[in-house]
């Protein structure tokens, strides 16, 4: 039963919609340093490199965690479960805003790390109990928007407060909006039961025998980790290589994040149809946009127009991948989840690790070499596999 009584058919999707506002607020939490790192490196004393942990610490825990609080949370009830770790996050954004040293907030991003892997690998499952069969699939794209969403939306309205309240005032929007998150949670969604559908030994299982999820999980590795290792130091790029004043930055980063939603709803559409070719345009386009972002982005407008096709492209990204995931194993659809969850944040730690140890050890130019290698290798993969339907 609904804490809030509402009309039968409108029950499931504002469920589904309290989810997606979920995980949005989760994925925002854990990219928002992306557009906050020059200041917070400069407030806190750190170089852009070490601020880069503040991606790097969260990625590296939700990869962990996902696996682990799927299985190990099996008697909790989903509904509570998602509340609790909402809630964990929004506290740990509270904290960021308010830490006085760099280490305060590294140790508020573990718990970040931990709120979006656990929410993120419950949450894909959850679309068939809140809405009737016929309707899971729009369901699920709806819960899984919110990654796109936040991805490519939530970062640039994250920097655009951060120039307005300051980078303490961006995380305090954060908190906020988790408790927004929390509160349609415990309202909208109604009790659900564990039901425990997946074991630790089911993800080995799934590598072994599944050709498609491996070749997923590949590229997924490769695309992430190599979008993170520049876009982790998008603000430092678009000022020191493109001249934009500090004024337009969060401007611009707010048009990748519009392009990155029509990209996201471009690349849904035609995944369904074209799914390798759709893949492997994504991650040619990645490869490119970078490379000429390192060679002739110059100037404001060339910058711009570079960094416009980048979100293009990044925001098919997520739809596509869970797309392939899903489509590789229909049977096991919790287990790929799963391991598509730990694949994707373990993958911006260890982007954001590289390009940290780029932008340190040689100039900051370097990380877009580093991500324009890393997605012309995903794209060369999966024009290996075109021949194979997945």
């Amino acid at each position: 039963m609904f804490p809030i009584q509402v009309d039968e058919k409108m029950r499931g999707w504002l469920a589904v919609l309290a989810v997606s506002l979920g995980i949005f607020s989760l994925m925002t939490s854990e990219l928002l340093p992306v557009g906050l790192l020059t200041p917070v490196g400069e407030a806190l004393d750190v170089s852009a490199g070490t601020a880069g942990l503040m991606v790097t610490v969260p990625g590296l825990v939700a990869g962990l965690a996902a696996p682990l609080l799927t299985v190990r949370a099996a008697a909790v009830d989903r509904r509570l479960m998602l509340a609790w770790l909402v809630g964990l996050m929004a506290v740990a954004n509270l904290a960021c805003a308010l830490a006085p040293h760099f280490a305060v907030v590294l140790a508020a991003r573990v718990m970040i790390g931990v709120s979006v892997g656990g929410f993120w690998a419950i949450a894909g499952g959850l679309a068939a109990r809140l809405v009737p069969p016929q309707q899971a699939g729009a369901a699920t794209a709806v819960i899984f928007g919110g990654v796109s969403t936040a991805s490519v939306l939530g970062v640039p309205a994250g920097t655009l407060i951060g120039e307005v309240a300051g980078w303490r005032g961006g995380f305090a929007a954060v908190a906020a909006l988790g408790l927004a998150a929390l509160a349609g949670l415990l309202l909208l969604v109604p009790r659900l039961p564990s039901q425990r559908t997946i074991r630790f030994t089911d993800l080995p299982a799934l590598l072994r025998t599944n050709t498609g999820v491996r070749v997923g999980l590949v590229v997924t590795v490769l695309l992430i980790s190599g979008h993170f290792a520049a876009y982790t130091f998008v603000r430092p790029l678009l000022h020191d290589l493109a001249q934009l004043d500090d004024s337009l930055i969060g401007v611009v980063l707010m048009m990748y994040g519009l392009a990155g939603i029509a990209g996201n709803f471009l690349a849904g559409h035609r995944a369904s149809r074209q799914l390798n070719g759709t893949l492997a345009l994504i991650a040619a386009t990645l490869a490119g946009a970078t490379a000429l972002f390192a060679l002739a982005a110059a100037g404001p407008l060339a910058g711009t127009v570079v960094l416009v096709v980048w979100g293009l492209a990044y925001g098919g990204v997520s739809v596509t991948l869970q797309t392939w995931m899903l489509r590789a194993a229909p049977g096991m659809t919790e287990p790929a989840s799963s391991l598509f969850v730990a694949a994707f944040n373990l993958s911006i730690a260890f982007g954001a690790l590289v390009g940290g140890f780029t932008a340190d050890q040689s100039a900051t130019v370097g990380v877009l070499y580093v991500a324009c290698g890393l997605t012309l290798a995903a794209a060369l993969t999966v024009a290996v596999r075109s021949k194979q339907t997945i």
